[in-house]
């Protein structure tokens, strides 16, 4: 059923960039260059970086809230559509395309780190 609901919304849904996302994003591609392993696979310091990044952007959320161990609805405070906008996010981000049933899991920055992290085609 959330699957169903995120496809719903996706279609109806524009989330707003900022200005300051942006230029956050361009030092953080010209950082991701520089830090890849030989073997083209993402280093975890980073995804935990990149990730932290995203939730910390997200308009919704208090920057000084987020840690490693953050949970989207229980110490965030956010709904379900603001875990969908976030999963997009880090989609963009890492040039993914998340199956809805793994994004249904995704719920925090541990879940969402590991899944980065262990994706064989993130970058």
């Amino acid at each position: 059923m959330a699957g169903a609901l995120r496809s719903n919304i996706l279609r109806h849904i524009r989330v707003p960039v900022s200005r300051t996302l942006i230029l956050n994003r361009s030092k953080l591609n010209a950082v991701r260059s520089m830090s890849l392993r030989g073997d083209d696979h993402l280093d975890k310091q980073e995804v935990i970086n990149r990730v932290l990044d995203i939730v910390k952007n997200f308009p919704k959320v208090d920057p000084s809230k987020v840690t490693p161990d953050v949970h989207f609805q229980k110490d965030l405070s956010l709904d379900s559509l603001d875990k969908v906008e976030i999963v997009m996010a880090l989609e963009e981000e890492f040039k993914l395309e998340i199956p809805d049933k793994e994004a249904d899991k995704i719920d925090s920055c541990p879940h969402a780190i590991e899944y980065i992290y262990n994706h064989p085609m993130a970058g």
